[in-house]
């Protein structure tokens, strides 16, 4: 069985090898490729090699190959159909962890089985929104609060929408770019420059992976308000007003991170569950705005490239592939 599978030759180039699958195990199935997704702020850090080496084994994808800082084979959103494997697997349209590759073979273990009434385009928002549902546990907003999300980029946006069904609270989406407006506003969410912000908010939630939102998201938080950080920076350095009024205010800095379940959920949830709760979230075609643009396969080396060459529009980029 031949494959294409997408791989990070050196850091800003990738291109599109082809691989051959060993016959199938006892315990596995093999998936053929229907869509995948692109982690925006990860997927182009990994692409342009800024990766820390002390972040070399933590960051590893569940499926990867090679290593940081290339050549690498990394993703983490396909969505596929089970072509072969136990009888009773056939046909199923799944969800798994595994890097940009048209087909692959994977422990039954490794894949979710999609609700029946989900489309298979709109799963590949499922690791993103995993990543959201787990923010939003880790900041733990309260009926009628006001939070700010800096950041409108794919999980900033999720983020927001979760906390906007929450009775009572109130949500203002910032960005530094304009361009942003359009999709929030068909999402139905209050959008804003950072320089029309609002102050005192009770929780602020960053995910803009740049440091002066981090600061914009100290300013914003209001007395022992807690700003939750989002992003991940790779190896840049972070720079921080903390000599201001910082202390004062008593804010809590608190960082989320999706690979483990947030403290307060943990002694009944497993990350099978967050991720079956994912996908049922996911049947509302409420979130279909968030997916704004596609590729075919083949033309990932040259999306990935511009996604990484810096700000667009582009919220979720979706990869289609070949029937």
């Amino acid at each position: 069985m031949q494959a294409q599978a997408f791989w990070i030759i050196q850091p800003g180039v990738g291109e599109i090898r082809s691989e051959t699958l060993p016959p199938l195990d006892n315990g596995q199935v093999r998936v053929r490729a229907l869509y995948s997704a692109v982690s925006r702020g990860t997927e182009t850090l990994v692409f342009q090699g800024r990766v820390p080496p002390s972040q070399y084994e933590r960051m590893r994808a569940p499926f990867q190959e090679g290593d940081f800082p290339a050549p690498v084979k990394y993703g983490y959103s396909s969505v596929g159909e089970v072509t072969a494997g136990p009888s009773e697997w056939l046909g199923k349209r799944v969800f798994c962890l595994y890097p940009h590759q048209t087909v692959y073979q994977v422990p039954i273990t490794a894949v979710t089985p999609l609700p029946a009434d989900l489309p298979p385009a709109r799963a590949v928002l499922a690791a993103n929104l995993e990543t959201a549902v787990n923010g939003v546990w880790d900041l733990a907003p309260r009926i009628g609060d006001r939070i700010a999300v800096i950041g409108a980029g794919t999980v900033g946006v999720l983020v927001a929408l979760l906390c906007r069904r929450i009775m009572g609270c109130t949500v203002q989406l910032l960005d530094i770019n304009p361009a942003k407006a359009a999709v929030a506003s068909q999402l139905g969410l209050e959008f804003g420059l950072p320089e029309a912000a609002e102050r005192d908010f009770d929780g602020v939630i960053h995910a803009s992976a740049a440091p002066a939102g981090l600061a914009l998201a100290l300013a914003l938080a209001g007395f022992e308000a807690t700003v939750l950080e989002l992003s991940w920076y790779g190896d840049q350095p972070v720079p921080l007003p903390l000599g201001e009024d910082f202390h004062s205010r008593r804010l809590t800095l608190r960082s989320s991170q999706v690979s483990a379940v947030s403290p307060a959920q943990r002694d009944r949830w497993t990350h099978q569950r967050r991720l079956q709760l994912t996908l049922e979230l996911l049947r509302d075609p409420a979130f279909d705005p968030v997916i704004n643009a596609e590729c075919d396969f083949a033309a990932l080396p040259q999306t990935l490239a511009e996604l990484a060459r810096g700000p667009s529009a582009t919220l979720c980029q979706r990869i289609r592939y070949p029937d």
